[in-house]
């Protein structure tokens, strides 16, 4: 009886392990094994923030009812600190370790247009002042954002706009409404002006922060920013209108990120979704995306730097929907402590610009091995749906572009080592783009099921190597015949 009792005691023991991680579902069916990721758990306590004097009125600044609740929950070890229903007007909230905002539903934390408020105390104005993330922590453990409320950086007044982007893009009341503000032109290309927030309408009340308005550009800060950390949990929240990124966890172990909404105008500047960097263990799932610049952007520091924080590795990326944006799933351009075992499955790409985007240059790159992009869907891309760049060229507002490297002999990106399967894009301007560098190609690619409809460019491929089609087809638009450049030749076992 003690045996058969034992027994039940250790099957159950045994099942209760497995239950405790309620992530392991997503990690079904993976190509290569990844180490999973674990649930993040806070103490019980909670603090509503309106007993420490923040007022839901979208007009009184709670900067300080915010960091009062905070503290009062972290002194006693840690809990939820709980945003009710309402419009809540704040400065910079810095959370702490064991800490948890928690956002309930029609709860909107809403950040102020005094960019005072963000500047780190300290710098001398010359410009080589920063600003703090709207929401930051570092070197936490146990950190979460939480719930179902709405995150707003009020964006439009930090981002500058280029005119051509919205009269192009058949969105030209945006430029009219930042004219309306006052501000300053500069000349964008030939034709068209670049808006900067800054000398804006002084009725606004929203000040300059720095001497021009190139060295202001400099200073936009990110929504979340979380660094040095340890277990991270984004869920259920909506990130709307950053000044910059909306998104960025750097050198983090255990990240989780899931059924996040992220809004962010096509149009606005740098206005990246999310872009860990360094981060060792994480999931992605369930999120939906609408970018001004890249989507789920994996990023791996510049040069030793990047090394020392180690690599980006073990990511599994999945059911997540990307809208508007450059990118889809992007690696760059960054990335120069490597990229291991990142798994990228089940996902949509609609309307993005690029599906599959992978940009770097030389001192900025780093190597890659188990790269998987399996089960996606991609359609309307406005131009290749899987991209390889090795020359990539980071263009600043108003800047000429650079790669932005002291050492342009080291630090190569190797594109390697990659395997896309099982996709499907319907209506792209060009199935596939790679450009690698002479001393340094793009190779060991395997493109496996990977069908391609209503195409108006076939394959562009430049110092590339071990580059293998099998089970892949490729059918023109209505309007094209399917043109390939650089001289390509098809196997016909291989591609139809």
């Amino acid at each position: 009886m003690k045996k058969i009792a034992f027994c039940v005691l250790a099957l159950g023991t045994a099942m209760g392990l497995s239950a405790q991680n309620k992530y392991d579902h997503y990690y079904v069916d993976l190509p290569v094994e990844i180490e999973h990721v674990q649930e993040v758990k806070f103490p019980a306590a909670a603090v509503n923030i309106a007993q420490f004097g923040a007022v839901p009125d979208g007009k009184t600044e709670c900067t300080e009812a915010f960091a009062a609740a905070i503290k009062d929950l972290s002194e006693k070890g840690g809990g939820h600190v709980i945003v009710p229903k309402g419009v809540w007007k704040t400065g910079p909230i810095e959370l702490k370790s064991n800490i948890d905002l928690h956002l309930k539903k029609g709860a909107t934390i809403l950040f102020s247009e005094n960019k005072e408020l963000y500047v780190q105390k300290g710098d001398p104005r010359d410009g080589s002042k920063k600003c703090h993330a709207l929401i930051r922590a570092s070197k936490c453990e146990n950190v979460g954002i939480t719930g179902q409320g709405v995150i707003d950086g009020q964006g439009f007044i930090w981002r500058p706009i280029k005119e051509k982007k919205l009269k192009r893009g058949d969105a030209a009341e945006f430029w009219d409404e930042a004219l309306a503000l006052g501000g300053t032109l500069k000349p964008d290309d030939k034709t068209y002006s670049l808006w900067y927030p800054f000398n804006l309408n002084p009725e606004l009340g929203i000040p300059n922060i720095a001497a021009t308005p190139e060295i202001q550009e400099k200073m936009r800060p990110h929504l979340v920013n979380i660094t040095d950390s340890k277990n991270v949990v984004v869920e259920g929240v909506t990130l709307r209108n950053s000044p910059k990124f909306h998104l960025v966890p750097t050198r983090i172990q255990n990240l989780i990120i899931e059924n996040v909404t992220i809004d962010c105008p096509w149009w606005a500047q740098n206005g990246d979704a999310m872009d860990p960097g360094n981060v060792q263990v994480a999931l992605i799932a369930g999120c939906h995306v609408s970018a001004g610049d890249d989507g789920i952007c994996m990023k791996g520091g510049v040069g030793e730097k990047g090394v020392a924080a180690g690599p980006q590795r073990d990511f599994l990326i999945c059911n997540d929907t990307v809208y508007r944006a450059h990118g889809g799933f992007v690696i760059g351009s960054e990335f120069c402590g490597g990229m291991q075992r990142i798994v990228v499955k089940d996902c949509m790409f609609d309307g993005t610009d690029i599906g599959c985007r992978f940009k770097s240059a030389p001192g900025r790159g780093g190597w890659c091995q188990d790269i998987y992009c399996i089960n996606i869907a991609m359609k309307d891309i406005r131009e290749a749906a899987i991209f390889f760049e090795s020359g990539y060229a980071d263009r600043a507002a108003g800047g000429r572009g650079a790669t932005d490297s002291d050492d342009k002999t080291r630090f190569y990106p190797d594109w390697s080592n990659f395997t896309f399967r099982n996709i499907t894009c319907v209506n792209a301007q060009k199935a596939v783009s790679i450009t690698g560098l002479k001393d340094k190609p793009v190779h060991d690619l395997l493109f496996d099921d990977v069908k391609f409809y209503g195409v108006r460019e076939g394959m562009n491929i430049d110092y590339a190597e071990k580059v293998i089609f099998q089970n892949c087809v490729m059918t023109p638009s209505k309007e094209h015949s399917i043109k390939h450049s650089k001289g390509i030749k098809w196997n016909e076992n291989q591609m139809e």
